[in-house]
């Protein structure tokens, strides 16, 4: 439910909105990866609306990659 209210109020993909394409949210992301802290993870300054494109290659590039 947090999610669906998050994207509800912010839903379009913050770094497309930048680039100035207007791209449908689908994504709560983490701004800052919570790795586990439970703190971190429900902190809503922590979050920002991602398209999944955007949030798998930030993902990726913040992890070395996917699955590690």
């Amino acid at each position: 439910m947090a999610r669906t209210g998050f994207l509800r109020k912010l839903p379009l993909c913050k770094y497309c909105k930048e680039a100035g394409k207007l791209t449908p949210s689908s994504v709560v992301d983490h701004i800052i990866p919570h790795r586990g802290n439970k703190e971190l993870f429900w902190d809503r300054a922590n979050w920002q609306p991602l398209c999944k494109s955007h949030h798998d290659a930030k993902t990726a590039k913040e992890d070395g990659g996917f699955g590690n």
